[in-house]
């Protein structure tokens, strides 16, 4: 068999091993490679590379099919999957039901957009029937995912995102609702235009709450995430018990909501995870008080005037940072104050400066990073060490003062 294989990050590293394992002589394109001649029996793409991208429209021109590295590892994959999309908390409820199985002693291996591709974990555990795949499943993904049957699926959310890509948000929404066409059960939550699928917003589940009391999912914003978490362990097999154990031992992900510093009552909270809107103003949201909002960077084409209500109700200030500064400032400036301050590290030392005992200096940015950063874990990161630097700062200047 010959293969070829679009693009050759993590994914497109899995799904070339995985079938040269099977024998297949695999060429795998990269950077500005030229389509190579001869006939292929197979084309697998990365989730980086779009419908319009020249390797895709040359392997459709010439009759091929695409799959995607999900398609490829869910076609090998012997063990039981349960599949999760959404626009928001996707990696949150994938770790979750994944430690929480493991905890009750049931193997149970997180990944697809998590981190680790599906094909990576099939050549690793494809054998063992007695694991769990829980999948984290993107948009990008579903592109070329036409056969897929995990043993459930949940759609968490429906929001604006990634229009960059897909163009239309009714676009974007159809390839999340793609996922539950082939699922053996499906769960959603409020999500009236979802057909055929499990709505866990009925009165019947309220009483499910109990189970993440006191966790990272006891609250308004996230509660909706837990309860479909909820069905997704009860389908494969763990009792209430089991499951309330695992919302008592979840520690969230970094760079999710994350308390990095509180100095003078102010808080400091990194969520550079953030990057549409929408959650940009459910960590708004979370934050449960007063906020001076640190948000920009390089957009994604969803709305910046819808959270206008969540920054008119909770936020003092917005302090702005990266391409799309003037985008998101032109659509708030008349119902809360921006700054523009250009780079993070300004933005820090602006909102240390105004911010008083009380409020929350919050980096949500709603926005994508790369426009000044390789990705949002090093934004985060960056964060943390930025409000480090304007702590030593204010301690320096205090002992100036003291003097």
């Amino acid at each position: 068999m010959n293969a070829l294989v679009l693009g050759n990050g993590r994914s497109g590293r899995a799904a070339a091993e995985l079938l040269r394992r099977e024998g297949a002589h695999v060429v795998v394109l990269e950077g500005s490679d030229a389509w190579p001649d001869g006939l292929w029996d197979v084309c697998v793409t990365s989730p980086g590379i779009p419908l319009d991208h020249p390797w895709q429209v040359a392997a459709r021109t010439a009759g091929m099919k695409v799959v995607s590295e999900l398609q490829l590892g869910a076609d090998r994959w012997k063990g039981r999957t349960l599949a999760i999309t959404g626009s928001k908390g996707k990696s949150s409820v994938v770790k979750l039901v994944a430690d929480t199985l493991n905890l009750a002693g049931i193997p149970a291996v997180p990944c697809g957009n998590y981190g680790t591709p599906l094909c990576e974990v099939v050549n690793g555990r494809g054998g063992d029937a007695g694991t769990w795949a829980v999948v984290e499943v993107s948009s990008f993904q579903m592109e070329t995912t036409d056969d897929f049957h995990p043993d459930a699926a949940a759609i968490l959310n429906l929001q604006e995102d990634h229009l960059d890509r897909h163009g239309s948000v009714a676009a974007y929404h159809a390839l999340k609702r793609k996922l539950l066409a082939g699922a053996r059960r499906s769960f959603v939550y409020g999500l009236e235009d979802v057909n055929d699928a499990e709505d866990l917003k009925g009165v019947k589940n309220r009483n499910d709450s109990r189970l993440m009391a006191g966790s990272y999912f006891d609250n308004d914003v996230l509660r909706p995430n837990g309860l479909i978490a909820v069905a997704l362990l009860r389908v494969a097999g763990l009792d209430d018990a089991q499951i309330a154990a695992g919302f008592r031992a979840f520690e969230p992900l970094p760079h999710r909501m994350q308390l990095v510093a509180a100095r003078d009552g102010v808080r400091y909270v990194d969520d550079s995870k953030a990057t549409s809107l929408a959650a940009l103003e459910a960590g708004v949201a979370m934050c449960g008080g007063p906020v001076r909002l640190i948000a920009g960077g390089l957009a994604k084409g969803d709305n910046p005037k819808t959270v206008i209500p969540r920054l008119r109700s909770a936020v003092k200030k917005v302090y702005l940072i990266g391409r799309c500064a003037d985008q998101f400032s032109a659509a708030w400036h008349e119902a809360v104050p921006c700054e523009a301050c250009g780079t993070l590290d300004r933005a820090v030392a602006a909102a240390r400066r105004d911010a008083v005992a009380g409020e929350t200096v919050l980096l949500s940015p709603g926005a994508a990073s790369f426009d000044q950063f390789d990705s949002y874990g090093v934004r985060g990161d960056a964060f943390a060490s930025f409000v480090c630097a304007e702590a030593r700062r204010g301690e320096s200047d205090a002992t100036k003062q003291g003097r």
